[in-house]
């Protein structure tokens, strides 16, 4: 690694919203992959938006939330509030600039390959006809114009809200008016024109709005339409809840209504937009502290997810289709009589989220069963998990669900599964007031001989049927009671507030994770200074913790060798002479979305070995997990799933060279090049041809998985 000099007025740290926005220049650099299908391009471009657009109303709502409030609180990097609002802005608009010119490129390339987006271009006769009428009839009744004037309140315009404004002559009078018309969130975004229609085998799409520019006269008949434009807002959308807050449902249903309400921290209009409107929209809509973006391309990139859903294969990645783990075939599907026989892990997406499903399907369908707990963070709006724990409160069991209100974009999906799960006769709880429960873990417990036995399942991932097929996180089963006696503890934690002591294995947070993570650092620089091997490996989301970046700075000082896979942000500096010199991070963004968080440390042995200490978790080593979440940190200690969450899952994304970046010393990404004689690896591709060990069951004596090793850097 290239080694850098730390300036005297340099700061130790990146910073955090700088870096949160090289994470998502990374993904917008595989909407520029050549190696990609064109609709999915088109993907990664839609998911950068989707992604800026929660960063405006997150991150940089905050931001202007303490500059209007005066407060000076400085950064990681010392930043004050202001200062990062200035360079937020000024990469904003380079990112903008760059989503509009792949924007064009992939537009010409869906071009050549027949799927047309009508937005200034002409369309044939016959796609005019369908599209006037469809305008009339499905567009027309739906929308109202209004006039801005003295007599008309300028209207609300609800968060990530579109509009357009139009320049009105009266034919009869000569009389200027300014209309607005917003568009409704129910419509689609992108109208598709029938097969039929084209008859040409040609796709034509054109937005909602270009649609109702096109034929406006049809809505202001007696006026001559001047100018037109269209804008976008997003509003502030974060929630916060009072401590006291004495009904926490009816609380967060009130913030939810709020949220859309907030103040508007990001106007997008187009670059043409007639002066005077674009006054009247900054003085209507409050416009202090709030980013005006002008672009002459696409408003609400985001909304390009509607064009990917086109039916066509030849332009998506090949269908994938996960496995089913082997190993619970071989107990005819009876996943508890496969944990019993030992642990296993389950590597989504590439095996079968149907696995967790099942595990509390048959917990509900079981007799023997006599009760089932779990957490509920996110899952969605068609929830396989949610139903069967309702099957299973109906059929009489004891269940009892935490239901996460503050899991933020989800608040009102978990406030109705809250309310169908007390239907069915579920205990519902909400946990804390000021700490999110984000650990992931379910505990069935079943009537076995004389007695009980307890089996958990641990997850680094949300029970989200959708996000599991695209997310890769690891699903951990036990019937280890020490395991489960802890799992029993962190719920009585959540439930009943009863501080958990004489924990065994797992390690909590905000009780004691933080902790253990220093313990086995510490254990890592005493080990460098007696001249053992040291070593640590992290895969995690994010890193931005003060506290776990200087132990780690401490580690690579003592010697200890840190290789770190950080997929999103990470304020760590790698590469700085006698600061970090023996920490390397790179970030691994392809075709899935790296989800899984695993810790691990040599522990005296050369990495990586069956003794190093492997944990895996629901936090990535921030604050806000380690100190103000309920978290889990699991060990792995069954020799086969120590071995494929270590030698497998983990060393594969550390020997990926086709969809890894390196983070340099001046906070820049860039992609990795594969020296020449070496073959390249794709540990995507990896996973998606090589089933997973500890699912092999009894045919993994056959050696049929491809060992990886460190060395070469390559599948042996």
């Amino acid at each position: 690694m290239q080694m850098a000099e730390l300036a005297h007025d340099e700061s130790p740290y990146f910073n955090r919203e700088l870096s949160w926005l090289q994470f998502n220049q990374r993904v917008l650099a595989e909407a520029c992959n050549p190696a990609y299908p064109l609709l999915e391009r088109l993907r990664f471009l839609s998911i950068s938006g989707s992604n800026l657009d929660e960063f405006m109303m997150i991150r940089v709502a905050g931001l202007v939330g303490q500059v209007q409030r005066g407060m000076a609180i400085p950064s990681i990097d010392g930043r004050s509030p202001s200062q990062q609002l200035a360079a937020i802005r000024e990469k904003l608009a380079e990112l903008s600039a760059m989503q509009q010119t792949i924007w064009r490129s992939v537009q010409e390339g869906l071009a050549g390959a027949d799927i047309h987006i009508a937005d200034e271009q002409r369309v044939s006769p016959a796609a005019h006809k369908w599209l006037k009428t469809y305008f009339l009839n499905e567009i027309l009744p739906i929308i109202t114009p209004q006039a801005l004037d003295p007599a008309h309140p300028f209207p609300f315009v609800q968060n990530e809200g579109m509009g357009l404004l139009f320049t009105l002559t009266r034919n009869a009078t000569g009389e200027q008016l300014i209309e607005m018309v917003l568009i409704p969130s129910a419509l689609p975004r992108f109208v598709r024109v029938p097969d039929a229609v084209s008859g040409d085998g040609s796709v034509l799409y054109i937005s909602i709005a270009r649609l109702i520019q096109r034929y406006a006269e049809a809505l202001f008949p007696g006026f001559t339409i001047q100018g037109d434009g269209l804008f976008r807002v997003l509003r502030d959308s974060d929630i916060e809840i009072e401590e006291e807050a004495e009904d926490l449902v009816r609380t967060f249903r009130s913030a939810i209504q709020r949220r859309r309400r907030g103040q508007v921290i990001q106007l997008e209009i187009e670059e043409d937009f007639d002066p005077a409107a674009e006054q009247l929209l900054l003085e209507q809509l409050g416009i202090n502290e709030a980013a005006v973006i002008k672009t002459d391309g696409m408003i609400g990139i985001d909304g390009l997810a509607e064009i990917v859903r086109e039916d066509r294969p030849d332009l998506k990645f090949d269908a994938y289709s996960p496995r089913f783990p082997e190993r619970i075939r071989e107990h005819d599907g009876d996943a508890f009589s496969a944990i019993r026989e030992k642990d296993i892990i389950i590597h989504h997406p590439y095996e079968s989220f149907e696995v967790v499903v099942d595990f509390i399907r048959q917990a509900a369908a079981d007799p023997d069963v006599v009760a089932i707990k779990q957490t509920l963070y996110r899952a969605g709006s068609q929830s396989a998990v949610v139903g069967a724990l309702i099957e299973a409160a109906e059929a009489g069991k004891s269940v009892t669900a935490v239901v996460e209100l503050k899991a933020r974009f989800d608040e009102e999906q978990n406030l109705k599964w809250a309310s169908k799960l007390e239907r069915a006769g579920v205990q519902v709880i909400y946990g804390f007031t000021d700490w999110k429960t984000h650990a992931k873990v379910a505990m069935v417990v079943r009537r076995e001989g004389d007695g009980f036995r307890s089996y958990c399942h641990f997850g680094t991932g949300n029970y989200h049927p959708v996000t599991a097929k695209v997310y890769t996180d690891l699903s951990f089963f036990t019937a280890d009671p020490k395991l489960a006696r802890d799992a029993a503890k962190m719920f009585n934690f959540v439930t009943g507030y009863v501080e958990p002591h004489a924990l065994e294995r797992i390690h909590i947070a905000p009780i004691d994770l933080r902790e253990e993570i220093y313990s086995r650092i510490d254990t890592e620089i005493a080990n460098a200074q007696a001249g053992k091997p040291a070593a640590v490996w992290f895969k995690c989301n994010q890193l931005t913790d003060e506290g776990v970046i200087d132990r780690l700075y401490a580690a690579s000082n003592a010697g200890v060798q840190i290789e770190l896979v950080v997929r999103g942000i990470c304020c760590l500096r790698p590469g700085i002479a006698g600061l970090s010199e023996n920490i390397r991070v790179k970030s691994v963004i392809g075709r899935f979305l790296e989800h899984s968080r695993i810790y691990a440390f040599a522990n005296g042995h050369s990495m990586p070995s069956a003794h190093a200490a492997v944990f895996i978790a629901s936090a990535d080593m921030m604050s806000r997990n380690l100190d103000r979440r309920v978290e889990a940190l699991i060990p792995i200690l069954n020799r086969t799933v120590h071995d494929q969450v270590l030698q497998q899952v983990l060393l594969a994304n550390m020997l990926d060279t086709e969809q890894s970046w390196w983070l340099h010393p001046d906070g820049s990404y860039s992609r990795f090049t594969v020296e020449e004689g070496r073959k390249p690896f794709n540990c995507h591709r990896y996973f998606m041809t090589n089933p997973s060990l500890s699912g092999r069951g009894g045919a993994l004596e056959a050696g049929a998985v491809p060992k990886l090793s460190l060395r070469r850097g390559a599948a042996a």
